[in-house]
């Protein structure tokens, strides 16, 4: 299959699950900021679970099909449609493209507190050159994807598998477990960082995520927790969720593309289950935290991790979880 991009949409990305082994090296992982939605996006494209796709960010691509196709989509709902029928494309769904149309995703609310990435698969992933074994685009290094940067007009995606019925109709089947199917208002689960400091003031608050939150980290606007942690330390690793704590007082939640390291005290980290639902809160939304114990964070993760299996099972595809969560840190 072949899409050419029209029109870029506001951040679009060729992800997959990002480089966990080269962090040694200063290289921070990257890859897709919801993994849940890109190997749901995968798994109904027939691929496995972590294959490069498509990353949209609020306001979509516009895409001419080349090639008559199926396609996994999946994530937020951004309003797909194809352009000459004004047939809906449905998060959560696979959908069989015909060459000569075009498809869009214009955004689908202005709602803050709905999703703000989707993920699009194309039949045995995209064609793109692995980069440190990965695909997935690096923006602060210009790595993977095509040449290091977000999509433009022009370019040209290709799926690594070319037959049009390589795909039959599917539906992800939600269920309990699944984050992205999850009430919007529910608090976003942390556990006790390293710091050593009282996670109180963080879950007593309601946050705002700013408008400078980026693919590296959400920047939190609310009451200032200067003094709540112990100022600049020495530089250490930090993983994904960690919430930092720099000293004008206002949290960082990293995101994907986060450093290997950094010198802030870290007063909470949002446990894995919890982190394809931070990956998609858009700026502007509104959140809370609630702390909750290392079991309990353990037995959320195992809880997701069983509905996904479920939903690959039901798909008939093998889920790759392992693969999916490989180093993830939190």
């Amino acid at each position: 299959m072949t899409l050419e991009v029209v029109e870029p949409g506001f951040l679009t990305t060729v992800q997959d699950t990002g480089r966990p082994e080269w962090a040694h090296l200063g290289v921070p992982r990257g890859g897709a900021c919801d993994r849940w939605s890109l190997a749901v996006a995968n798994l109904l494209a027939g691929n496995d679970a972590g294959a490069a796709a498509i990353e949209m960010t609020l306001v979509g691509p516009a895409l001419a099909v080349r090639e008559t196709a199926t396609i996994g989509l999946a994530g937020a709902d951004l309003g797909g449609v194809v352009l000459e029928t004004g047939r809906r494309l449905e998060p959560g769904r696979s959908h069989r493209l015909e060459a000569g149309s075009t498809i869009t995703f214009p955004g689908g609310t202005s709602d803050t507190n709905a999703g703000l990435r989707a993920y699009l698969a194309l039949p045995g992933g995209l064609d793109v050159p692995d980069v440190l074994g990965s695909a997935s685009t690096l923006l602060s290094a210009g790595l993977g994807g095509i040449h290091g940067r977000a999509l433009r007009t022009g370019d040209v995606l290709r799926g690594r598998l070319t037959s049009a019925a390589s795909v039959q109709a599917l539906a992800w089947p939600r269920s309990d477990g699944d984050p992205i199917a999850g009430r919007s208002d529910q608090p976003i689960r942390v556990v006790a960082g390293p710091s050593g400091a009282s996670v109180d003031a963080l879950v007593d608050a309601e946050w705002r995520v700013g408008a400078a939150s980026d693919r590296v980290g959400l920047r939190l606007e609310g009451p200032s927790l200067a003094g709540a942690g112990d100022g600049e330390l020495l530089s250490h690793g930090v993983v994904d969720g960690a919430i930092q704590l720099p000293p004008g007082g206002a949290p960082i939640v990293l995101l994907a593309d986060h450093q290997t390291t950094g010198g802030y005290p870290i007063v909470a980290v949002v446990i894995s289950a919890d982190h394809p639902r931070i990956g998609q809160l858009r700026p502007g939304a509104t959140m809370r935290f609630v702390e909750v114990s290392l079991a309990d964070a353990h037995a959320a993760l195992v809880e997701q991790r069983a509905a996904f299996e479920r939903g690959a099972a039901a798909l008939r595809r093998d889920s790759g979880w392992d693969d999916l969560w490989q180093s993830a840190g939190a």
